[in-house]
């Protein structure tokens, strides 16, 4: 399967939907899966025609995980497999954290399963929307492999003791709890799932792009800072976001009564 039918893009004003698309392996994410996806946030993250972006899936389900069969495939090389298990997962956390980098927030659209590496997937988007028959796990520990690197996207979404919980017990939860943990922003009906993600994305779509780019990699970078370099950081941004041109038009239109601008992104 090429790079190009394993993750189909679609563009709609201004929202780019790509699609897992090896639902024969329950869309995992084997190598050529992650070299699609990166090139494909590769190519997003220059296009100022999209302002977000939403991850599904073909088939019944979301994503599986690893390629577990082409990994242990690997195991008949000279060091059984060690550099290529290294290698692999480095690729994987990369493509991760594109999603993180990327200008334009990334919208999950879950139905199915979406497990280990998976569930990884769906905590690394910037939000997230499940059907209601949607289940979540980080069930490596179940096979003798800790979700170690899911491990990172989960315990930055839910807290400490729900992100332990999931990941010694292994257990598919629900969707409406994984909502509850604060994994998933929304849960609708399967019969929605489309049209809701894409309301979602289309009024992300209407914001400045500017504010959106500028207001995302900020969220992210502030997570981790103490509380006043926080606030310092923020103030920053806050005063550059002011100098731009789309706050300049917005606040202006706000004050004066009048509608809002079409936004320049700039």
């Amino acid at each position: 399967m090429t790079n190009s039918s394993i993750v189909l893009r679609d563009d709609h004003d201004g929202v780019a939907i790509l699609t897992l698309n090896a639902p024969d392996t329950i869309n995992a994410l084997s190598e050529a899966m992650l070299e699609a996806l990166s090139s494909e946030f590769d190519r997003i993250a220059q296009d100022r025609s999209v302002k977000a972006v939403i991850l599904r899936s073909a088939g019944k389900h979301f994503c599986a995980g690893h390629n577990l069969k082409e990994m242990t495939a690997r195991r008949d090389d000279d060091d059984g497999g060690f550099q290529y298990f290294q290698d692999l997962f480095a690729t994987c956390s990369a493509m991760m954290q594109r999603i993180v980098n990327l200008p334009q927030p990334v919208i999950a659209e879950v139905k199915g399963i979406a497990t280990a590496a998976g569930c990884q997937l769906v905590a690394s988007c910037d939000l997230a929307v499940a059907s209601d028959d949607a289940t979540f796990a980080t069930s490596g520990v179940n096979i003798g492999l800790f979700c170690s690197t899911p491990m990172v996207a989960l315990s930055r979404n839910v807290a400490r003791k729900s992100a332990m919980e999931m990941l010694l017990l292994g257990e598919f939860l629900p969707a409406d709890r994984v909502a509850e943990l604060g994994l998933v922003n929304r849960v609708v009906p399967r019969e929605a799932l489309e049209e809701s993600t894409m309301e979602l994305a289309r009024a992300i779509a209407d914001k400045s792009p500017a504010a959106v780019k500028i207001g995302k990699r900020a969220f992210y970078q502030q997570l981790d800072m103490p509380l006043a370099e926080a606030y310092a950081f923020t103030g920053r941004v806050m005063a550059e976001n002011m100098m731009s041109r789309d706050a300049e038009a917005g606040i202006g239109a706000f004050t004066q009564k009048a509608p809002m601008p079409a936004w320049t992104g700039e």
